[in-house]
């Protein structure tokens, strides 16, 4: 294994992080950024999250001082290997709001005076914010939307947020994704990598959009879909849109280490038999295809996250 990516919260230390490159260690183990404790109005303590990431980088809560301790957590984060940014939000929708809007709106969310649709709305301004971010400083953009998470309420009640009660829904990326692409969508400097639990969306949406817009690329299959059948359907309903090199081979997301030798395994052995597929049928070459095996295990990755 070359590079382990642990998934952070703006307000973590990173100490672990410190201690081992201070360690000497040759093992590359790298944060992530995951602001969704500090983006997301309806995550637990948000306010009191927000005044904290405030405190900690020497800003104060206005929209300016907001979106600059966001900038300066990601130099802190960049500085300890980090090369990518995460995002949970429960859809995949985003908005460009004029400045004086948007802090009026940061105002309301912060105060606690803000409705459902108004906290959907900042959801929205701040992927378009976090591309901007991105563009600037590089970290590679993900978006895991479309996942309704804590379903189960007496088990979120007992035990927390995030423990396996999370259940797919329908997911819109054409018109959500709008307002971001309209500003950066042509930005070649920029990574985008699109995730999804929604499959209908795979040869109608995800796949056109990744095909055309530079900064765009597709994710694996992820969570319900990280299956060999999942894998096999992926591979399907996307390539002949967006082609392979739209997508990002296989990176794993888990929590079960163990899991990760058997999951790469499965991935690499779906793809070959989509490429097997192809050479049966003489639309690939096998000297084609092996140099793609190759790529999607290997290349497409380190290259999507920068690595």
């Amino acid at each position: 294994m070359e590079v382990l990516a642990t998934t952070d919260s703006p307000l973590d230390s990173l100490a672990d992080h410190e201690a081992l490159r201070e360690s000497n260690w040759e093992a590359r183990i790298i944060p992530t950024f995951r602001p969704d404790p500090v983006v997301d109005p309806e995550f637990e303590g948000f306010a009191e999250n927000i005044t904290a990431l405030v405190e900690l980088t020497g800003e104060d809560t206005s929209w300016a001082g907001y979106l600059s301790a966001l900038r300066k957590t990601r130099i802190r984060f960049r500085a300890l290997g980090c090369t990518a940014t995460d995002h949970g939000h429960p859809t995949a929708r985003t908005a460009n709001l004029p400045p004086a809007e948007a802090a009026e709106l940061f105002r309301r969310v912060l105060t606690g005076n803000a409705d459902a649709q108004q906290q959907e709305l900042f959801r929205a301004q701040m992927l378009t914010e976090m591309a901007r971010m991105s563009l600037d400083d590089g970290l590679v953009m993900q978006i895991h939307p479309g996942s309704a998470r804590n379903h189960n309420r007496k088990l979120y009640e007992r035990y927390g947020r995030d423990v396996g009660a999370d259940i797919p829904m329908p997911t819109n990326y054409v018109d959500a994704l709008r307002p971001l692409l309209d500003q950066f969508g042509n930005e070649r400097e920029l990574t985008i990598i699109l995730f999804t639990l929604d499959e209908s969306t795979y040869s109608r949406e995800l796949a056109p959009l990744a095909g055309h817009y530079p900064c765009l690329r597709l994710g694996p299959p992820w969570w319900f879909h990280d299956s060999p059948e999942g894998m096999m359907r992926f591979r399907e309903r996307v390539t002949e849109t967006a082609g392979f090199y739209n997508t990002v081979g296989f990176n794993d997301d888990t929590r079960a280490f163990l899991s990760i030798p058997g999951r790469h395994d499965a991935a690499r052995r779906m793809d070959c038999a989509y490429l097997g597929k192809l050479v049966a049928e003489h639309r690939l070459e096998e000297e084609e295809a092996l140099e793609v095996a190759k790529d999607l295990a290997y290349t497409l990755v380190k290259k999507a996250y920068r690595l």
